[in-house]
């Protein structure tokens, strides 16, 4: 298992007109699934904390207390998803909306399906201007959005399995664009085609 954190890939800073990428301890494949989300957030903390590019304010690092999660959850991990083609009735290439009142290039890369809740939910993955990754960014609202997490929702980077092409949705890694921390940075604002009707109760909180 690999648990990579790829900080404010989304995020841009206006300051320095770039986003920051952060690849902490690339996998932690001898202990158990929860102990490495833990050992993850652990990481992601200290990055937050000291480094230079950390979204949080320089004059409060020093108190900065960690991020606040959900409890790690294995049934909010979706493996050996398979990206579809999007079938929805938005143009495929489109601008989307960022937190600054500005617009990016963008496509509908596909869609992704999963039971959750009693019901299939879909998601739609987006790829910007320039990107032949295969990787997909896919943000999106729940019914937490707006009290418990960001209102303008929370992020997923999913790169494909090397081998079958299929995607891991995995809840649980969910994290918040850098705006949430300093007002310097704009993010994606999350299309309402991503807006879950039930509470996922996994990945990142807002602060208290």
């Amino acid at each position: 298992m690999t648990l990579e954190h790829k900080h404010a890939e989304h995020d841009h800073d206006h300051v320095h007109e770039h986003g920051h990428d952060h690849d902490e301890h690339a996998g932690h494949e001898h202990v158990d699934y929860p102990t490495a989300v833990t050992m993850f957030r652990a990481d992601k903390d200290e990055y937050f904390r000291g480094a230079h590019d950390s979204p949080i304010p320089h004059d409060q690092r020093h108190d900065f207390p960690g991020l606040r999660y959900f409890p790690v959850d294995e049934a909010m991990r979706f493996e050996g998803l398979t990206l579809e083609p999007y079938a929805g009735t938005e143009p495929a290439n489109f601008q989307i909306p960022i937190s600054d009142g500005s617009l990016r290039e963008a496509e509908r890369a596909g869609t992704l399906s999963f039971e959750l809740g009693g019901a299939t939910q879909r998601l739609t993955g987006y790829r910007f201007r320039k990107d032949r990754s295969g990787s997909v960014f896919v943000p999106f609202l729940d019914v937490t959005s707006g009290t418990e997490t960001y209102g303008a929702g929370r992020y997923l980077d999913l790169d494909p399995d090397p081998e079958d092409g299929t995607y891991v949705i995995d809840f649980n890694l969910a994290y918040h664009p850098s705006c949430v921390y300093d007002a310097r940075f704009s993010c994606p604002l999350t299309p309402p085609e991503n807006r879950l009707p039930v509470r996922i109760e996994a990945g990142e909180r807002l602060p208290e």
